[in-house]
């Protein structure tokens, strides 16, 4: 096995810890515990797994240069989303949720674009879908969770009768 195959490896298994990571911390109460625990490890790996995304695309960079920018894009994502709850930014959790479900956005496009024509029914659809179908579907989800945890007094406040 060549060094390429073992950082591709390692980035393959990186990639099945964040989309499993992600989804038990999305899932758990939004509490110190489940969710906090899972969440250091979703960002952990996602760290690891930007890192070797652009180890990859770097060698690779005429079949894969994609991947590269999937992994700025989306890791800038899940460290937005990971400082604003660190350091408590103003309106932090919105800040968080935004950055978080968007970086695993990002995990799920680098997914299907690589092995979307590889599972069924989504192998029905146009290759360009694989990008923007996660979007597509991620988006709203986005705004309905942000507006979920959105603190009451600040939506009673832009509600004029």
């Amino acid at each position: 096995m060549d060094l390429f195959a073992v950082i591709l490896s390692i980035h393959i298994g990186l990639g099945m810890i964040c989309l499993l990571s992600g989804m038990v911390s999305m899932l758990a109460a939004k509490k110190k515990g489940r969710h906090t625990k899972w969440g250091e490890v979703y960002h952990g790996a996602y760290a690891a797994l930007a890192a070797t995304a652009i180890i990859l695309a770097i060698w690779k960079w005429n079949e894969i240069a994609y991947l590269f920018y999937i992994a700025v894009f989306s890791y800038g994502l899940a460290i937005y989303g990971y400082v604003a709850r660190k350091q408590k930014w103003k309106n932090w959790l919105q800040h968080h949720i935004r950055g978080m479900l968007g970086s695993y956005i990002g995990a799920v496009t680098a997914l299907l674009v690589n092995i979307g024509d590889s599972i069924p029914l989504l192998n029905k659809l146009p290759d360009l879908s694989y990008w923007f179908l996660p979007t597509i579907i991620g988006s709203p989800l986005i705004y309905i969770v942000a507006r979920r945890y959105r603190k009451t007094s600040s939506v009673s406040k832009k509600i004029s009768y």
